[in-house]
């Protein structure tokens, strides 16, 4: 009998179990094979744009993805250094051998957490509550709430060419009845896909027609309580090829080869619109005479590459004419080819922003299982779904993101406010206040919430609440002091191409200038600060108008979060909604006005309506 049971050993199920066994409830961690537990079937990458960020948020909730990440990576390197800091996100080249290994010893560390091996066929469920699980043998394990995190798994088929397999990502045995099971406790599910490129040996690859992508030369780290434990020198390189024209050409002659494009009939799953695979780039962007791909090192335990973004499900024979087509690769081994796979999800609409599901109390789903794609989205999931499984054993209220906390919050809102049609990523364009929700201030969002919900211990609560005191103290510093333009000080600016500034000007007025940085001024005045409180310190003066602006329009975001929505409205009392509104309210069941807003299919006039209606029947104001 356990307090708690995550089914699945993915990352959402790695940040589930780590959550609740660490908030001390007794959880149970069932995967049908413990080798793979934090696997990576895909790209071994952890972060990318946006997803970066949702890893910084883990990590200042208390999760594990980055710690992990930060000990085990190949290489890392800060995407879009070179734009806005709202879009800057960090990127680590993952060691498929390292990470997974990390992360279960890290799991078998804690105290409060069992690890077993099986298949669950079956959900106990009384009166519409979980209560436990039935494994494939029939055994029967109980439990007060039961976390869903099983990846690509429901019956899930590999698709190669015309032939379609019933197995998970390793050839392994997938869950052939689980979904099933779910249909008939009343969840709508939904059929979905993805896909993975070939593996090759590094050994047959000619890396001279190719360009070298290396880490960068400057320290990182996902979490804000590790320093780098790596040697910027010892970075594995990636590598960059193109596709040619030879290459479409291959892929348009079979395309009806392709599982996707004809050679099986029976696919109903929809692929990710924003990785798709290679066929669909070459027949979506016809005028693009070539697309870039990247030579990835998987480990460096052995040497397969990963080719990210040629992603297929044609047969062994054209992929070996496809590979053999791209340069550096005229001469490749292929060590594994690439594939689809297929499988159930289900429609995330179903969910409340806790992850609990409306239709069985006690049950939470996290990660692909809820229609997501990614390593970081499911983990981001499972972290949540662990922390609201055990707030809700403590009688605590959940822990919900708002749109305007985290990318957290914007992707659980999205799924469960929009619902899905392809397996969703996370993108900074999907947040309207990506300048308020960067890397670098993640711990400053979000590190409170950890401590309070208790995954964040005093020690790291201490260290935050110095660094806001450190980031007050520098403010005020660079009010306060001025700068006198000596000659020596006229040939810095001089040098750097700078104007000189009159004399008595204050560092604040002097950082807002756009050419101007705290590296910069660094050289004129010794400023006794961290580097990432003076960071704080240059993105919070130079972007302050834009700040105050996204901070103005989340304020009227959360005045229209505050207007509940009763649990129990009636929505076919509602008089001249419109039938498409009244489908999507009944579907969805927002909880406030602004969550109302963001479905789609309902417009501003049936928000009108629906306002006047809890003024008269609720009392509720405008």
């Amino acid at each position: 009998m356990y307090e708690i049971i995550v089914v699945g050993g993915g990352h959402a199920g790695c940040e589930a179990a780590y959550a609740c066994a660490t908030k001390k409830h007794k959880t149970l961690l069932i995967t049908s094979n413990l080798k793979n537990i934090a696997d990576m079937p895909c790209n071994p990458h952890i972060g990318g744009s946006a997803k970066g960020i949702v890893v910084r948020e883990i990590d200042a909730l208390g999760g594990i993805m980055g710690k992990i990440a930060d000990k085990t990576h190949l290489q890392i390197k800060m995407l879009n250094s070179a734009k806005g800091p709202a879009v800057q996100s960090l990127r680590a080249q993952g060691d498929k051998i390292a990470y997974p290994e990390e992360m279960l010893k890290t799991l078998k560390e804690l105290k409060y957490l069992d690890i077993q091996e099986g298949m669950v066929e079956d959900l106990i469920v009384e009166n519409n509550t979980i209560k436990g699980i039935i494994l494939e043998d029939g055994q029967k394990i109980i439990s007060q709430a039961v976390i869903l995190t099983t990846g690509t798994y429901l019956k899930s088929d590999i698709l190669v060419g015309n032939t379609r397999t019933r197995q998970g990502p390793h050839g392994e045995k997938p869950s052939n009845y689980l979904s099933d099971k779910l249909k008939e406790y009343g969840f709508k599910i939904i059929r979905l896909k993805t896909g993975t490129p070939q593996r090759i040996d590094r050994k047959t690859i000619d890396f001279t027609k190719t360009k070298m992508e290396p880490g960068d030369d400057t320290y990182h780290t996902f979490s804000f309580d590790l320093s780098p434990s790596y040697k910027i020198e010892d970075q594995e390189p990636c590598y960059l090829t193109y596709t040619t024209p030879t290459t479409h050409q291959i892929i348009r002659d079979n395309l009806n080869k392709s599982s996707m494009y004809g050679a099986l009939d029976d696919i109903k799953g929809i692929g990710p619109r924003y990785c798709p695979s290679i066929e669909d780039k070459v027949v979506r962007f016809a005028d693009k005479e070539r697309h870039q791909l990247f030579l990835e090192p998987e480990s460096r335990f052995y040497d397969d590459i990963y080719l990210q973004g040629f992603s297929t499900s044609m047969p062994p024979d054209i992929q070996e004419q496809m590979v053999h087509s791209l340069p550096g690769l005229e001469n490749a081994k292929i060590l594994k080819y690439g594939y689809a796979i297929e499988y159930d999800a289900l429609y995330p609409t179903q969910l409340n922003a806790s992850l609990e599901t409306k239709i069985i109390s006690n049950l939470y789903t996290a990660g692909q299982i809820n229609g997501t794609s990614g390593y970081e989205e499911a983990a981001c999931q499972g972290l949540m779904a662990g922390i609201n499984a055990s707030l809700k054993i403590e009688g605590r209220d959940p822990l919900i993101l708002k749109r305007t906390d985290a990318y957290i919050g914007v992707l659980i809102d999205d799924l469960i406010t929009k619902g899905i049609k392809d397996p969703y990523r996370l993108l900074t364009s999907r947040a309207e206040f990506r300048l308020l929700l960067r890397s670098d201030n993640a711990d400053l969002r979000l590190r409170k919430y950890g401590y309070e919900v208790g995954l964040i211990n005093d020690e790291q609560i201490n260290r935050l609440h110095q660094k806001e005191q450190a980031i007050a103290s520098l403010q005020e510093y660079m009010k306060n002091t001025k700068i006198k333009i000596t000659e020596d000080i006229k040939k810095q600016f001089t040098n750097n191409n700078i104007q000189i500034p009159p004399n008595g000007i204050t560092l604040h007025q002097l950082i807002k200038r756009p050419e101007i940085s705290m590296k910069f001024l660094n050289k004129i005045v010794n400023i006794p600060y961290p580097e990432d409180i003076q960071e704080q310190i240059e993105i919070n003066l130079k972007y302050e108008g834009y700040i105050a602006k996204s901070y103005k329009e989340a304020e009227k975001l959360l005045k229209l979060e505050k207007k509940q929505i009763p649990e129990n409205i009636d929505y076919d009392k509602i008089k001249n909604i419109a039938s498409e509104a009244r489908q999507k309210l009944k579907e969805v069941r927002p909880t406030t006005i602004a969550q109302a807003i963001r479905i789609s299919g309902v417009n501003p006039a049936d928000i009108s309506i629906l306002s006047v209606y809890l003024k008269k029947e609720y009392n509720q104001n405008e």
